[in-house]
């Protein structure tokens, strides 16, 4: 059986007690990083063999393992696995050797800043990490969105994005962008595309989740 575990992406004390009990009932915790696994599993005094499972792990590596244990638990760094990490290649390789796969639900960044945005999550669109190239078409599919947009970003190109959206949205299009959430430096910025990138502008380091209005 393969458990699909969320872990905090923050604050540990958000972790479930369902997901503390299975992953000190399973055979092994498969991980993206077993370094920062590790500081989960000593915090609550989880005694677990780790294995890393990452983005460049071979198929063959991904069956061997899904072979080789009865019962295992997979976790991300950080968050509900399968979301923009490689979790999901691990559920497509289980579901087609005929393993039971257990979702263990708990925190989402997505769902984490949505909530606390103030704009509407009847609908919206997540686009996961704001790619490297290919930009051009992204920031036209925001501008052009009638539902709220949704992605992350990284503390070394926030400010190159959020400079980029001042070029597609009007002033009228409201931002927010969520920084370190449920961690010690917690900040949630509002306001429309200028407002919102000269307040990043004076604290860019960690990780970001930004959520622009529908046109």
């Amino acid at each position: 059986m393969l458990y699909i575990v969320a872990t905090p992406i923050g604050n540990l004390q958000d972790i479930t007690l369902r997901a503390l009990e299975i992953l000190k009932s399973v055979d092994v915790i498969l991980c993206e990083d077993t370094r920062h696994t590790r500081q989960l599993t000593d915090h609550f005094g989880i005694e677990k063999k780790l294995i890393s499972l990452h983005q460049h792990s071979s198929d063959e590596k991904i069956k061997a393992m899904l072979s080789q244990f009865e019962n295992i638990a997979y976790v991300s760094d950080a968050g509900t696995p399968g979301i923009s990490d490689p979790g999901g290649k691990l559920v497509e390789a289980a579901v087609n050797l005929g393993i039971e796969v257990v979702p263990i639900p708990g925190p989402s960044a997505i769902a984490t800043a949505l909530s606390v945005s103030g704009l509407p999550t009847d609908k919206f669109l997540f686009m996961g990490f704001m790619p490297h190239k290919g930009r051009t078409k992204i920031m036209e599919s925001i501008r052009d969105s009638k539902v709220t947009i949704c992605f992350y970003e990284s503390p070394h190109r926030i400010l190159k994005t959020l400079e980029q959206l001042k070029d597609y949205l009007d002033e009228n299009r409201k931002v927010v962008v969520g920084r370190e959430l449920t961690k010690k430096f917690e900040t949630i910025y509002r306001g429309n595309i200028s407002e919102v990138f000269e307040q990043v502008k004076k604290m860019f380091k960690g990780e970001f989740v930004v959520i622009v209005s529908a046109k």
